[in-house]
């Protein structure tokens, strides 16, 4: 999955190409980087910006458009004229998502847009937004209008196929963001922080841009980039002599899974081993007790031709069948603490014997009826049933009516599971 953003530099990263950056890596995506300009900025002011050349931006959307495979588009700051029309040049043909996220003003005050070229913005960004998330200054610029809902039809008609105005309304502590779609429009609320920060509107849109990327809806998207936002306003660091810079406070195990799923996907074929029912892969806390001590893929690692691509976002209680498999293995064998599924192969279970690996199985049709009949019962049944004296590599079942075959790996760690595969393989 790679996103491109396009965008200012900010050596402090807390806005700008580099907080875009952290919010792929957060996500599992590559990123790649267009910069259209480079500022001279720090938590209190911005002292300079030096806008790119247009022959180098140009060269820079060549370099990497015809290279790469790109999945969906940001575009940031934009800065002046020159670049505006270099990026609707060169993006106006694109058929990926683009999000634009409008960069008028800095936290600190300074202009990001030069006044003679809004007429521009409007004319040819703008109309590339397949979403545009303002906020409600941003919107209030480029439409005229102070009403929010008519401020977004206006910049509606501008060509934007979907607005989201961030922080159209405030009460209580509640913070909603509108979103006007092609045919509904609705708000989505959350918790408010009343922290001055820099950065969160470039966590907010990069966000969406992971989720359009992974052809999420719309809805999803503003639910995860709110989620994401919010986090990183709660984590943000006051780590210079101004304004706090948003942050993502990742735990050691998220980090520890995302490494494995990414090395689970240069697997060398490994889209043959997806199952029909796709993939997760799990941790768990130690001693886990409930699937909210497990950390797994909230949609799956599902297959899209040969690539394998991550359906949701890595979180507590994302997976229900291997994350239940795991915490009853794990109450037996407490070193056992993650998991993966992959599709019944009998030639898999036997390179796994002849590995040496500890293969166990067990047969869904004698599971008792009221097992079956029992939701979430069918796993802890067979996981139960299978095992042994032995901690187990692998676990499966040959099916049932309406039951798919499965393979189970388990491991220590994530990375335990990854070599165990890597030889089954």
């Amino acid at each position: 999955m790679n996103i491109l953003t396009v965008g200012g530099s900010d050596p402090s990263s807390g806005a700008g190409i580099q907080s875009d950056i952290r919010t792929f890596s957060y996500f599992g995506v590559y990123g790649f980087t267009v910069i259209t300009a480079i500022t001279s900025q720090n938590t209190r002011h911005i002292s300079n910006i030096e806008p790119v050349s247009a022959k180098n931006l140009r060269l820079q959307l060549d370099s990497v458009l015809s290279d790469f495979h790109i999945d969906a588009i940001k575009i940031g700051m934009v800065y002046n004229s020159d670049i505006i029309k270099v990026i609707y040049s060169k993006l106006k043909n694109c058929h990926v998502p683009i999000i634009v996220d409008p960069i008028i003003k800095s936290t600190t005050g300074t202009t990001l847009l030069k006044k003679n070229a809004l007429d521009y913005y409007k004319k040819m960004i703008v109309p590339l937004a397949d979403v545009i998330t303002p906020n409600k200054y941003e919107a209030k610029i480029l439409s005229g209008i102070t009403n929010v809902q008519k401020s977004a039809k206006k910049i509606q008609t501008l060509g934007a196929k979907s607005v989201i105005i961030t922080g159209a309304s405030i009460s209580k502590g509640i913070i909603s963001d509108f979103i006007l779609e092609k045919n509904t429009e609705y708000q989505i609320s959350g918790k408010m922080i009343p922290i001055r920060n820099h950065g969160s509107g470039c966590n907010y849109s990069a966000s969406v841009a992971v989720s359009l990327a992974k052809q999420n809806p719309l809805r999803y998207a503003v639910r995860t980039a709110k989620k994401y936002t919010y986090n990183s306003i709660k984590n943000s660091k006051n780590i210079g002599k101004g304004v706090r810079i948003t942050h993502q406070q990742d735990s050691v195990e998220k980090m520890e899974l995302l490494d494995s799923i990414n090395d689970f996907k240069q697997i060398k074929n490994v889209y043959k081993i997806i199952p029909e029912c796709q993939t997760n892969f799990v941790l768990a806390k130690k001693r886990p007790k409930t699937l909210k001590d497990v950390l797994g893929v909230s949609g799956r690692l599902v297959k899209s031709g040969k690539e394998i691509m991550t359906a949701g976002e890595i979180t507590y209680g994302g997976s229900h069948h291997v994350g239940t498999a795991v915490i009853e293995v794990n109450k037996k064998f407490p070193n056992i603490r993650s998991s993966l599924n992959i599709k019944f192969d009998p030639k898999i279970i036997s390179k796994a014997k002849s590995c040496g690996l500890e293969v166990l199985s067990y047969d869904r049709k004698k599971e008792p009826k009221k097992s079956k009949l029992k939701e979430g019962s069918s796993i802890k049944w067979g996981i139960n049933y299978a095992l042994k004296t032995k901690p187990p590599d692998v676990i499966y079942h040959k099916g049932d009516v309406g039951k798919e075959p499965m393979i189970l790996v388990f491991g220590d760690t994530p990375n335990d599971v990854i070599k165990k595969i890597s030889k089954m393989t």
